[in-house]
């Protein structure tokens, strides 16, 4: 074992997109950065992968809007509800151009190049262990197959997401509870739908979507309550959790049934959670929140990653040039950037839980179904309040 101190200018825990977006904009801002991932990449992840037209010109600031356009899955410009035997189509709302989806396991691996293209110091897979303050610089303790290693910096940067829970002021606590939304994802060869379109999925116990990904993937990913899953699994007893939830997926609805009813899994279900929705502190303990441990939307609105790489930028230019060394200039710092994360994020966040509770019920998701078949712009409107054409201001 090994022990060693390194100082930087700003210590981000977490390398998805909200980190490793955070690290490459302090980098480019002269920052020295150091950033800590606990797994090794690439990793597929449950993720819905869309990323709206918005967040684009924030990738090609970033260093990789060139090599996303050329990775990822087709543009969506059209929307679409699967529910029961529901079938409906509407147009995208687009202010410039379309957004389209890429694999998480090649989007964060390009992210974390560009990061160390950059300069940043990259410890992975290494995980936090400790995180405390010695006056004004902050001392974060890892832990890694190298060894212990301390790393000091002024700004600490959590960027960890919502569902890692531990003992870092940052994490959230354990949460068990039968109304909590897990999550799946899965990849498919060889389904059926339009390569434009991105449906909306309401089936009884939670909420999904599809898009076409990279590599001629199709990315099916949603969010159930554990109780209804719990249901599930005792219709269809000796099944696996992820086989009990793709049967219910295909009886429940006849645009699902049509799109995947043929298709073959690419690599395994994945589940993770529970999810965390909700507005947050995104400063607090003298520790500035990124990503979804900042904030998170019902994933039923696909904006997960177009709010992590932005709230990433916004906080890079809450920041500034120069790292600050006093715990009332960071304070300061920390509620601009709480209030510019609300500007942008807010909405999308109450809209999302709305459209998720109408989706789980039966009842209510007939009734909505019923309104959108009649008039389908209801989708395009859902689209734009979830964010779809909301560009951070400075893009705008």
């Amino acid at each position: 074992m090994t022990c060693a101190t390194e100082t930087f200018d700003a210590v981000v825990m977490g390398g998805g997109p909200a980190g490793s977006s955070t690290a490459i904009a302090l980098a480019n801002r002269g920052w020295r950065v150091a950033m800590v991932e606990k797994a090794v990449f690439p990793r597929r992840k449950v993720c819905g992968e869309f990323l709206s037209a918005t967040s684009v010109p924030v990738l090609d600031r970033l260093g990789i809007g060139t090599d996303w356009r050329g990775a990822a899955g087709p543009e969506v410009r059209r929307l679409a509800l699967f529910s029961g035997r529901q079938v409906v189509e509407a147009s995208m709302p687009a202010r410039e151009g379309f957004g389209r989806a890429l694999g998480r396991d090649v989007l964060d691996l390009r992210l974390v190049a560009e990061a160390l293209r950059r300069g940043v110091a990259l410890f992975q897979p290494a995980r936090v262990v400790a995180h405390r303050r010695d006056g004004e610089a902050a001392s974060i303790d890892i832990v890694s197959d190298a060894g212990e290693r301390t790393l000091r910096a002024h700004v600490v940067v959590a960027a960890h997401g919502s569902w890692e829970t531990g003992k870092l002021a940052s994490q959230l606590p354990r949460q068990h509870d039968a109304h909590d939304f897990l999550g799946f994802k899965a990849h498919f060869h060889g389904a059926s739908l339009s390569a434009d379109m991105m449906p909306l999925l309401a089936f009884p116990g939670g909420y999904g979507g599809i898009v076409w990904a990279d590599g001629e993937r199709l990315s099916l990913s949603c969010c159930i309550r554990r109780d209804a899953l719990a249901a599930i699994r005792r219709c269809r007893p000796g099944l696996s959790a992820s086989d009990a939830l793709h049967g219910h997926l295909v009886d429940s609805s006849i645009g699902i049934a049509r799109t995947i009813g043929d298709a073959t899994l690419a690599g395994p279900w994945l589940a993770a959670g529970p999810i965390r929705p909700g507005l947050r502190a995104g400063y607090g303990d003298d520790i500035f929140r990124v990503g979804n441990v900042a904030g998170e939307a019902h994933p039923i609105i696909a904006e997960g990653i177009s709010m992590a790489v932005q709230s990433g930028w916004l906080l890079a230019e809450a920041l500034g040039s120069a790292p600050p060394g006093n715990a009332e200039v960071r304070a300061a710092i920390g509620r601009r950037y709480e209030a510019a994360w609300r500007r942008q994020f807010a909405l999308r966040i109450r809209a999302a839980g709305v459209f998720a509770a109408l989706a789980i019920r039966p009842s209510t998701a007939c009734v909505a179904g019923g309104l959108i078949a009649a008039v389908p712009p209801i989708l395009t409107l859902g689209a734009a309040l979830s964010g779809k054409a909301k560009p951070l201001p400075a893009f705008g």
